[in-house]
């Protein structure tokens, strides 16, 4: 059985992690993380995720370490915000707890930072800019199309709800890097964000990012290979956030086989090359 504790536990994803959880017959929730001094404190996660009592407690965060001990977690799933998450990090690697981080938005300090700590108390993570089956299934075709259509034209357009915080997404930057490295470009070079006023003309080693926010879209990415006379569009829509879950849940199973001190992805979670 694989014990897991879920920070964010009340809110949508967190929620959503739990009552999955308790579906499967390999895994169970034994610790449930919110925000500092939350109001939350002490309801039962269960309730919260709606599906009854679990005898799993809300705590804030700033019982952190204390809920990983007492409850014995193997992994711990973060889906919060970038600032706090890394403190989340540093204090699960330091119990000896892998970590499943859903979350997007880390600078390149911070991820340098998250990677030393799972390094250093060598423990297994899998880290995503995005859990969803499809979408690394997207990312591993732009790896094969990339070095194709070398010399099209290539944009990048992403859409989400009107609260996402962060832009470009962190699956529209996957995207990037995933097409700048396959192309051997410098994506400090080649990437442009929007577009407005007398930009003059396009130039071919240019790659497009563009973020659109609007109502409850859970998430969009296409990728446009423009030619002359034709072009070619990779898409991939999140319809429901049920599929980010569907990853995690398979990330979960991977870590206990996972090798340890490394950041895995989702496609080593996949088996995809």
């Amino acid at each position: 059985m694989i014990k897991v504790a879920v920070t964010g536990a009340a809110g949508r994803m967190g929620s959503g992690i739990i009552k999955r959880i308790t579906e499967q017959d390999d895994m169970e929730v034994v610790a449930a993380i919110e925000m500092p001094n939350t109001p939350l404190a002490g309801v039962d996660a269960g309730l919260k995720a709606g599906v009854g009592e679990i005898g799993v407690k809300i705590v804030g965060s700033e019982d952190l370490e204390e809920a990983l001990k007492s409850s014995g977690a193997d992994v711990l799933v973060d889906f919060t915000i970038a600032h706090a998450a890394v403190d989340t990090i540093r204090v699960a690697t330091s119990c000896g707890v892998g970590v499943i981080v859903g979350t997007t938005g880390f600078s390149e300090e911070q991820m340098a930072e998250n990677t030393k700590n799972i390094k250093e108390n060598n423990v297994p993570a899998v880290i995503s800019s995005n859990m969803s089956i499809g979408v690394n299934v997207f990312f591993n075709t732009l790896k094969k199309l990339a070095p194709l259509l070398y010399d099209f034209d290539i944009e990048i357009i992403e859409a989400h709800h009107n609260q996402k915080k962060d832009a470009p997404s962190g699956t529209a930057m996957t995207a990037f890097e995933v097409i700048a490295g396959e192309l051997g470009r410098d994506t400090e070079e080649v990437g442009v964000y929007g577009r407005q006023g007398l930009v003059g003309k396009r130039t071919k080693e240019e790659i497009g990012v563009h973020a659109i926010r609007g109502g409850d879209i859970v998430g969009d990415h296409t990728v446009m290979f423009v030619g002359e006379g034709e072009r070619i569009e990779l898409k991939h829509q999140a319809h429901t956030r049920e599929v980010f879950i569907a990853g995690v849940i398979r990330a979960i199973r991977y870590i206990p086989n996972a090798e340890l001190g490394i950041v895995s992805s989702m496609n080593d979670v996949l088996g995809l090359e």
